[in-house]
């Protein structure tokens, strides 16, 4: 139980996957943590999926109405915070009329949240930015993405990808600018993985599920990296308390490439009988651009095709002693999760 002068913690977006995660590895390193919901109907939720992760006192654990989309509520959220780690997001599983749809609240979102921890005397922000921010739209790119790199938003940019590109670019700009010595670091996550412990989950985990279910005979002609959930919110937390964190961006990820298919292989090593739906073989790039015209959930994926897409992490090893899981680490527990979730709704 943590105690009354432990250090607050808000964490934004507390049912998201990625959050969800770190709220349970501040509980169970005994901060007091409050978390945003935009529903308050959602408390229940959350608590059940920290349950599953091990957690079964929240005495240190609050929530509180917000939303990106307004300043209600953001001065209360902050007030008392030493750190704030603001992992809110518009999703890329919607569908938007236009760009800017998503766009305008992750990049309002992050300026609003700035300002209210400046304001309440945040000592630091950890924002959750993305690959989306680092390795996309350089069609001619070799080698692996470091932390010096941004993403092209001159380019094809899916709609994700150039919110997170400038959410992120709008942040820095405000620490320059306007943030009085309130402090700054980024977690730039690649494919996120790793064990489900309730609805909410990565876009990436999706493409599990459909493996599984056996939807489709062949796989996009993608090169990824992954990450697990677990490491990716144990760098938050060093990306939140270590000294030299500041001012820096971080890439979370294994370093390791991997074709869809190779994921799908790893899917069949782990699980046999129960991975005997996934796909076999690849779909022709020319076909996933073709079909990406008439379905919008293609259109990011179709952005993607051809792309050099591996990372670096030595930043986050080297400066911080991270030590992330291997892909194949976070694959396997993302096909059991999925695998118990699928069994459990038949």
């Amino acid at each position: 139980m943590p105690e009354n002068n432990s250090p607050l913690v808000l964490v934004t977006g507390g049912s998201g996957f990625i959050a969800v995660h770190i709220l349970l590895k501040l509980l169970e390193k005994e901060y007091r943590v409050r978390t945003t919901l935009r529903s308050m109907n959602r408390q229940d939720e959350v608590k059940a999926m920290l349950k599953s992760g091990g957690i079964t006192r929240f005495e240190g654990l609050s929530f509180i109405q917000a939303d990106l989309a307004s300043d209600h509520n953001w001065n209360e959220a902050v007030k008392g915070a030493e750190y704030v780690i603001h992992v809110a997001s518009p999703t890329p599983n919607k569908i938007y009329k236009n760009e800017n749809e998503m766009i305008e609240p992750a990049r309002e979102g992050v300026l609003r949240v700035l300002r209210a921890a400046r304001d309440a005397g945040v000592k630091r922000v950890v924002l959750t930015s993305a690959f989306g921010a680092i390795g996309v739209g350089h069609h001619n790119h070799k080698g692996p993405y470091t932390e010096e790199d941004w993403s092209n938003t001159e380019a094809n940019l899916h709609p994700y990808q150039k919110s997170k590109t400038l959410a992120e670019r709008a942040a820095w700009d405000f620490i320059r600018n306007e943030g009085k010595g309130l402090e700054l670091a980024t977690v730039n996550p690649v494919g996120v993985m790793g064990p489900i412990l309730g609805s909410d989950y990565s876009h990436s985990i999706n493409s599990i599920r459909q493996m599984l279910e056996g939807k489709q005979r062949n796989v996009p002609k993608i090169y990824s990296d992954y990450i697990d959930v677990r490491d990716v919110a144990d760098l938050h937390i060093l990306a939140m308390l270590r000294p030299e964190a500041n001012g820096e961006r971080f890439i979370a990820s294994s370093a390791e490439n991997l074709s869809m298919l190779d994921i799908a292989k790893i899917l069949k090593k782990h699980f046999g009988e129960d991975a005997k739906n996934v796909p076999k073989g690849e779909f022709p790039n020319i076909i996933i651009r073709a079909l990406a015209i008439f379905k919008p959930q293609l259109r990011m994926i179709a952005t993607l095709l051809g792309q050099d897409m591996s990372t670096s992490n030595q930043k986050a090893k080297q400066l911080l002693g991270w030590t992330p899981r291997s892909a194949e680490e976070a694959i396997a527990a993302t096909g059991k999760s999925m695998l118990d979730i699928m069994k459990g709704q038949k």
